[in-house]
């Protein structure tokens, strides 16, 4: 298991329409505050924040092709090639982190190859890394993004 000490909240958060909406700097637009969300933020303020990871070689939310479908990856980090390095996926954190969600982030792994991956509810993470073709489980992140 991973231990992520998350960095202090320092979100712009809006009411509009009764709904809460959060600025994502990533995206550089407003998006509505849900829990996954909430998730979601605060992995990429700990990968920018506490691992000095450059805000420009993330991406969040953004769609690619597996097969005939189109997903949804949650967080994407490049290496300084700009390829896909580390996918996080992120549940809400009353979303139980078990094999499913293992699962689901291997099935985006088949169209977007990382080295690295990663299933996080806020409160829980687990890492891997893929290595001749074996995952084994990680108990830090890579300090450097290679």
């Amino acid at each position: 298991m991973l231990f992520i000490q998350y960095p202090e909240p320092a979100f712009r958060i809006k009411k509009e329409e009764g709904r809460e909406l959060l600025f994502d700097r990533l995206r550089k637009k407003w998006v509505v505050l849900t829990p996954e969300e909430w998730v979601r933020q605060n992995f990429i303020s700990y990968l920018t924040e506490t691992m000095a990871y450059p805000l420009s070689l993330i991406a969040a939310e953004k769609e690619f092709r597996l097969g005939e479908l189109k997903k949804r990856f949650d967080i994407l980090v490049y290496n300084k090639q700009h390829e896909p390095w580390m996918m996080v996926e992120c549940k809400a954190m009353d979303i139980e982190l078990n094999d499913s969600v293992l699962q689901q982030l291997l099935r985006y792994h088949i169209s977007l190859p990382v080295k690295y991956l990663v299933i996080t509810n806020g409160k829980l993470c687990f890492g891997f890394r893929k290595t001749d073709g074996q995952l084994r489980e990680i108990d830090e992140l890579p300090s450097v993004i290679q």
